[in-house]
């Protein structure tokens, strides 16, 4: 049988379907990811190369270099103007059909909520959201970007305004963790697509998927614990997805 009919095939018998997400999945879309050869950590740039790049995206480089901390983040964080790829409205057109029940993403760019889904657990944050560190007030996307101050500020308090996303050596938000536990541990279906699984702990939250179908949709081979029914597809997750709405009558 062909993968992608026995991946329509396995959609049709589940009721609880889950998709565990990273950056391959918004490449398509021009986002460029971290590890890969043309990814952000290989981008030579004469303004960061003297730093490591999980330095550039850590606590310890906002509280200690701040103003190189807030360039690197306007020079390779702004998603504002990127539009979701196949990949995202198939997944938003699964869950207006109710068959998906959540999406679990490593991503912060906001692309599953731009192409319509609303079950997103956003588990390394969301650079669409900005707060004052001091008051806590909200500020819109644009304000990083368009502050005249290299380290913008709080026009209450004058703290650091910085984007709600998880740096490293930051936890994981505590909402967002346990509502993709939850929709995991209770899902018949897991999709796993665009992701190494290399990142922790959320790499680990897959293991508490108990479900009949599991399906692994990526370029490279994972490491993952297979159950019986385990489909591995090696391509591009646009093109998958894709092709699959084609066979089934959907409309992305």
């Amino acid at each position: 049988m062909d993968k992608i009919e026995e991946l329509k095939n396995m959609i049709e018998d589940s009721s609880k379907i889950v998709f565990f997400g990273g950056a391959g999945v918004s490449t398509e879309s021009g986002i460029p990811d971290f590890r890969s050869k043309d990814g952000l950590y290989n981008q030579h740039d004469v303004r960061f190369d003297m730093y490591q790049p999980e330095y550039l995206l850590s606590h310890s480089c906002l509280m200690r270099e701040p103003k190189v901390y807030f360039e690197f983040h306007r020079q390779k964080m702004d998603t504002r103007n990127i539009e979701p790829n196949n990949a995202h409205k198939y997944l938003a057109k699964l869950e207006e059909m109710g068959k998906l029940t959540g999406v679990v993403t490593q991503n912060i760019d906001g692309l599953h909520q731009k192409a319509g889904s609303k079950k997103v657990y956003e588990i390394h944050g969301s650079a669409l959201r900005n707060y004052c560190m001091n008051c806590g007030t909200s500020y819109p996307v644009d304000f990083i970007f368009d502050s005249e101050d290299e380290i913008p500020k709080c026009d209450y308090c004058g703290g650091t305004v910085r984007a709600d996303i998880t740096l490293y050596e930051e936890g994981l938000p505590e909402d967002a963790v346990e509502g993709a536990i939850k929709a995991i541990s209770e899902a018949d279906m897991m999709i796993i697509g665009g992701t190494s699984l290399t990142v922790y702990p959320a790499a680990s939250f897959v293991n508490y998927f108990r479900g009949k179908y599991l399906v692994i949709i990526n370029q490279t081979d994972l490491s993952v614990r297979r159950a019986e029914n385990t489909l591995v597809i090696t391509d591009r997750i646009g093109q998958v997805f894709t092709e699959l709405a084609k066979i089934q009558g959907i409309e992305l």
